[in-house]
């Protein structure tokens, strides 16, 4: 209760009849009148002045209410007033939130970016905006179907954005599944209470094959006259506003493709199947501030082949040759020609053809070529190297466009109708020592052939028919001579074969003619006799390694090495050991000694130590080591740690030693395996020098440690 004034009153709607205020009557006032927008919820009592609700107010409706109230006398006359009453009206969660449709459709395309939205729904609620009670939330209730673990959709909770999920951006298919139906939910409250209004619409999604995909493989013909740059193939974003770019996948000195905004490909230049005959590369898709939108796409591109190579001769001039005695029919020789055309096309076909034969003796049609292979073939048995012992022949070569003129020299050649014949039928006999170097020549033999010199015919091929199972010797031809050289081809060894009976027999490389043979004339005989030399002994190794621990103790056996004598029948004995570290070494004989001393060998003994930990720690500066602190405090003293062993032993512990007064004044801190800093630990020092002992210890098994003072000098 009160005196008449203007007032605000905030009131929640809802909850029916209720007392508000009661105004207090000023004599002469002896009545109350209330006017304005009362709305028939709103009145006073005139008599007691009561301020009351006789129904229930609706923030929905009306949100504030402002009333005139005033006080009259015995005669209706206004004592005070009028003043202002204004009810605010205090909104409670009465409405449910509501979708704007009862059933949404959208259309997602295959592979969209995640998070992309392809459409929204959205909801209202009557209820005061600025208060939880208005505020809404999204949410995906069901899935329909749902194939995975996880959901191939999601929701912008505050805006209602509906976009594939990262799984849903992988996986949709309209060859799988076209369509999905999502049941979405809004609440208020947002959605932070369980007793928030709820309210569902369904949402029907339809998946459309992605426009983002590869065109198929682009074939564009080579060497082309159109007008450039030309259209060759276009690509679509499934995104609007996208900028497309390629992406070269080869390090080309250049790319001859572009692409424009509306993802028209486009070739920028004739282009050579010879050159290159395929080109890959990507299109990306960007949004404005460089992000890429779409998966790259894998661009493929043919060159197609056109006849624009002419047949090129393999050779200059295709020499041949061929026997005054061969068959019609036979095989001579084959005419070599490529074309830079696409292989396996007809564009690349080759053909030949003789144009012309000189001399035209004994016929003018002496030789045949195969019309798509380029063999060439006698027609008859009609050669005769008394009557031309040459031809030459002009091959005309040619594709569906193109020909080209090949030259062939054909060559008689005498027949093989003589054997090869030794000047000696027995070399007798060659003495040689086992110790003379592989390569060395041992003997020069001779045989002749009447055949055509400088042919197949008469060329001498020496071989070791009998006596040389181990391929001990070799036989090399002097080409210009037919002389032949025996060589040695494998170290000799006196106590494995001291003599080998040698029979060698003379041939050519060409066939012999029918009826003719090779005989005894063509066979020589001689001795090869090897001396004994004295050798050295051999070690069973050239190099002997072994890895010991460098704390191994003396008189320790390290090694046994070991030697034999090639001769067989000689004792070893091993002498000494030799070179920068042989001090440290002792041999231990076990066997006679040769009666030869001069021979000697060698072999190489490595030997790996092993580091032991036997090197206790020492600090990396002067010492004793000492360091200045200010009044202060706060200097640091850096301190290193070195250990002469290996590093595996050089990761350090440091630590004060002394008494609890040096601990209280001074601190270590570590800062890696082989540094620490000392530090003071305050600034109230009552002496200028400090003697700080310091304890580092390595890791070693067993560890090793060292003891340093330090000086701490005030300063």
């Amino acid at each position: 209760t009160g005196p008449l004034k203007d007032m605000n009153f905030s009131i929640p709607e809802g909850g029916g009849v209720r007392f508000i205020y009661q105004f207090t009557l000023e004599p002469p006032a002896v009545s109350f009148r209330a006017t304005g927008e009362k709305d028939g919820i709103i009145d006073i009592v005139p008599k007691t002045g009561i301020l009351y609700l006789n129904g229930s107010l609706d923030w929905e409706t009306k949100a504030v209410h402002r009333l005139q109230v005033e006080s009259l006398d015995e005669k209706g006359n206004i004592v005070k007033g009028p003043y202002t009453v204004t009810i605010h009206v205090e909104d409670i969660n009465d409405n449910p939130p509501e979708f704007d449709q009862i059933k949404y459709t959208g259309v997602v395309r295959q592979n969209s970016r995640p998070g992309k939205p392809f459409m929204y729904v959205h909801a209202t609620d009557r209820d005061d905006p600025t208060t939880p009670h208005g505020q809404l939330t999204y949410s995906i209730l069901h899935h329909f179907p749902n194939p995975y673990t996880e959901m191939l959709f999601q929701i912008d909770s505050v805006t209602g954005a509906i976009s594939p999920s990262k799984m849903g951006s992988y996986y949709l298919d309209p060859q799988k599944q076209d369509t999905f139906t999502l049941v979405v939910t809004v609440k208020d409250m947002a959605g932070m209470t369980t007793n928030a209004f709820t309210s569902s619409a369904d949402v029907i999604i339809t998946v459309k094959e992605s426009l983002w995909k590869a065109p198929p493989t682009i074939h564009i013909q080579e060497n082309s006259t159109q007008i450039y740059p030309v259209n060759i193939s276009q690509v679509h974003s499934n995104e609007p506003d996208v900028i497309y770019d390629l992406f070269e996948k080869e390090k080309l000195p250049r790319l001859p493709f572009s692409i424009d905004q509306n993802g028209v490909i486009y070739v920028t230049e004739p282009l050579d199947r010879e050159e290159k005959d395929t080109y890959t590369f990507f299109v990306v898709t960007k949004d404005n501030e460089g992000e890429l939108v779409d998966k790259p796409l894998h661009i493929h591109v043919t060159v197609e082949d056109i006849n624009d190579n002419p047949p090129v001769c393999q050779q200059a001039v295709t020499v041949l040759e061929v026997q005054e005695n061969e068959g019609g029919g036979s095989n001579i020789g084959t005419v070599l020609a490529t074309d830079m055309d696409k292989e396996g096309t007809l564009n690349s076909r080759l053909q030949f053809k003789i144009k012309s034969q000189v001399p035209a003796v004994p016929a003018s049609n002496l030789f045949f070529i195969q019309q798509d292979t380029g063999i060439l073939q006698l027609i008859s048995s009609s050669l005769n190297k008394r009557i031309a012992s040459n031809y030459s022949l002009k091959v005309l070569v040619t594709d569906a466009v193109f020909q080209t003129i090949c030259d062939v020299q054909i060559h008689v050649i005498d027949i093989n109708d003589r054997i090869p014949i030794f000047e000696k039928s027995d070399y007798h006999n060659v003495t040689v020592a086992e110790s003379l170097p592989v390569g060395t020549v041992i003997l020069e033999i001779q045989a002749t052939d009447g055949d055509e010199p400088a042919t197949g015919s008469s060329y001498i091929i020496y071989q070791v028919k009998e006596g040389d199972p181990n391929n001990t010797f070799i036989i090399e031809t002097d080409p210009e001579t037919n002389q032949g050289f025996v060589k040695i081809n494998k170290a000799l060894d006196f106590e494995a074969a001291p003599v080998y009976n040698l029979v060698i027999n003379a041939t050519n490389p060409e066939p012999l003619v029918p009826g003719v043979q090779y005989n005894s004339s063509s066979l020589t005989l001689f001795k090869v006799f090897v001396t004994n030399v004295d050798e050295p002994p051999v070690f069973h190794m050239t190099v002997y390694e072994r890895k010991v621990s460098e704390d191994i103790p003396v008189n320790t056996l390290v090694m046994t090495v070991e030697a034999y004598d090639p001769e067989g029948d000689t004792k070893i004995v091993l002498k000494e050991a030799q070179g920068k570290h042989a001090q440290y070494f002792a041999c231990r004989k076990r066997l006679f000694c040769k009666n030869n001393a001069a021979q000697k060998s060698k072999a190489t003994l490595i030997l790996h130590l092993g580091d032991v930990n036997d090197n206790p720690p020492l600090l990396a500066m002067d010492y004793p080591p000492f360091f200045c602190y200010p009044l202060s405090g706060g200097e640091k003293a850096f301190l290193q740690a070195t250990d002469a062993d290996e590093q595996w032993y050089s990761t350090f512990t440091f630590s004060l030693a002394g008494d609890m007064n040096t601990r209280n004044n001074w601190e270590i801190s570590k800062v890696n395996a082989t540094h620490a800093y000392l530090s003071p630990k305050h600034a109230n020092f009552e002496e200028k020098v400090y003697n700080i002992p310091v304890i580092i210890n390595d890791n070693g098994k067993p560890p090793l440690e060292r003891k340093v003072n330090l000086e701490g000098i005030l300063c």
